[in-house]
């Protein structure tokens, strides 16, 4: 089997450091439009596209029942409307909240140069829109200092496909020339992750321990290694991936 061409590194709790930010932006737009939810469940479902995570919680008050699995087959028109009006909302407070506190995950830019330097190409993708990568992207200046080959949010897919579908993947292999899924490694903190680099059929599928998720919501979905962070992954590509 050929060696690792590329990574999809996840943003929020991966690379990104988030002491439950995001998941407190997404329950303050949630509480003010009055939707039934708690922020353990709003951690649980992070990591998918914002508006559909909203469309549901607004399903589900209407009685109907959507497992993460299924947040991108089932589609639910009646809930879009008020699920775009508190995402709309959402959008507000956490740009707000980026432009004023965006760092990175500890050894996030060194574990990019270490993949550059061995030939790997460094992708990034997440739940987020495109307002909001663009923010974390400016912030930190990854793309702008070439630390980071392509960064890919949901409105790269048309119909804004999110996780836990593989899309994301497979439009940056597009436009990095990876012809082999079995080349790429995909890491993230979220059950969404996991489950989109298992249904990519990535090599690597890894978990990290540095997001504010405890390991019993997404262990339990298909991974192949777990590390604490970001800042082991070269360690790991070359004890087990190359």
């Amino acid at each position: 089997m050929g060696k690792i061409s590329m990574v999809m590194f996840d943003l929020s709790g991966t690379t990104v450091y988030d002491d439950t930010g995001v998941r407190d932006c997404l329950y303050q737009a949630a509480q003010e439009f009055r939707l039934k939810t708690t922020p353990e469940e709003i951690l649980l479902h992070m990591g998918t596209n914002k508006i559909h995570l909203y469309q549901f919680l607004i399903a589900r008050e209407k009685g109907k029942k959507i497992e993460i699995e299924d947040f991108e087959r089932i589609k639910d028109p009646d809930t879009y409307e008020l699920a775009k009006k508190v995402f709309d909302r959402y959008q507000e407070i956490m740009l707000e909240y980026y432009r004023k506190q965006c760092k990175e995950v500890p050894g996030a830019s060194d574990t990019f140069r270490w993949c550059h330097a061995h030939g790997i190409k460094v992708a990034t993708d997440t739940g987020f829109h495109r307002i909001i990568t663009e923010a974390i992207m400016e912030g930190l200046g990854w793309v702008r200092d070439g630390l980071v080959d392509l960064s890919v949010d949901v409105e790269h897919i048309p119909g804004e496909i999110g996780r836990p579908a593989p899309f994301m993947i497979f439009y940056a292999m597009t436009q990095l020339n990876i012809q082999s899924v079995h080349e790429v490694i995909k890491i993230g903190d979220t059950p969404a992750d996991m489950l989109e680099g298992r249904n990519a059929g990535c090599r690597g599928v890894i978990g990290v321990l540095s997001g504010p998720r405890p390991i019993t919501d997404w262990g339990k979905y298909w991974h192949t290694h777990v590390i604490p962070s970001v800042a082991d992954l070269p360690e790991l590509i070359e004890r087990e991936f190359l």
